[in-house]
């Protein structure tokens, strides 16, 4: 079957990292290559460089993902770029509901995208973390998370890769039922430290979902980062060298990182574009 055969797929990939060197942007490209191979799909996608160009897709994209990112979700929020982002997620939430509007918009916020939609949404709260988290973690699920079709196939636990300076705590429960949002699954238990658990993994809303961790992260880029001398201090400082030496071994663990790799970036885009098998 020839590329004009095949069900046209248009992704739009919101890029966050304005400009800083990262594993997240191709490991995003790769996923979105081998699942559009996969299902024998015709897929067009283009990057926005929303923070340094201020580009933001319009509404004629399927499928979006925005990306994770460096810097404090709380003090951009009066950049251009955020306004705008912020602008986007409602011109997104209009068209959603919206019902002579058929197709509906699909978007995965990760890691920095969903602090600012946690932010935008007011979810919780959005702050600091006490030390920077950074490395490969256990993520719990809750009722939701097993019940949710992004998640199908995942493990309780699972593990992902965590890299973030900031949190999202205190979730605004009464504000999410009446949105219709729901915590999927939250950070590891840490019974011997007095501090929350923050939010993993949250659907803001039918067609939105985030989780604060890298769910497109693969075991080569994980690999590189721990082997900077930067990395490898943060992760010696925060959790010490056995802990380092642990999360390297888990990178060739199949059941580990690559198995959120290859499960949860597919799951959203075979949901988004409801290709024929589904996800749960």
């Amino acid at each position: 079957m020839s590329w004009a055969e095949k069900r046209l797929v248009r992704i739009a990939i919101l890029d966050l990292y304005e400009g800083v060197a990262n594993q997240g942007m191709r490991c995003i490209r790769e996923i979105i290559s081998e699942w559009g191979e996969a299902n024998n799909l015709h897929v067009v996608s283009k990057e926005f460089d929303v923070r340094l160009k201020n580009e933001l897709p319009d509404t004629s994209w399927d499928v979006y993902i925005s990306s994770g990112g460096p810097g404090d979700p709380l003090l951009s929020r009066f950049e251009d770029w955020d306004i705008n982002w912020c602008r986007w997620v409602d011109k997104m939430q209009r068209w959603n509901a919206n019902p002579s509007n058929q197709q509906k918009k699909y978007i995965l916020f990760i890691c920095h995208s969903f602090q600012l939609a946690s932010r935008y949404f007011n979810i919780g709260l959005v702050c600091k973390r006490r030390s920077t988290a950074f490395g490969v973690f256990p993520v719990h699920m809750l009722e939701g998370g097993k019940d949710e079709c992004v998640f199908d196939g995942l493990k309780d636990p699972f593990y992902a890769v965590d890299s973030r300076d900031h949190q999202v705590i205190q979730p605004n429960l009464d504000l999410m039922q009446k949105i219709g949002a729901q915590i999927l699954c939250i950070e590891k238990s840490r019974p011997h430290v007095p501090y929350e658990r923050a939010l993993m993994g949250l659907r803001f809303n039918e067609y939105m979902i985030g989780t604060q961790f890298h769910p497109e992260a693969d075991a080569t880029g994980m690999s590189m980062y721990l082997q900077t001398e930067e990395k490898r201090k943060t992760v010696i400082e925060s959790h010490g060298l056995e802990k380092l030496n642990s999360m390297l071994e888990h990178l060739n663990d199949p059941d580990k990182i690559m198995w959120t790799h290859t499960h949860i970036l597919p799951n959203f885009l075979n949901l988004s574009i409801r290709t024929e098998e589904p996800v749960c």
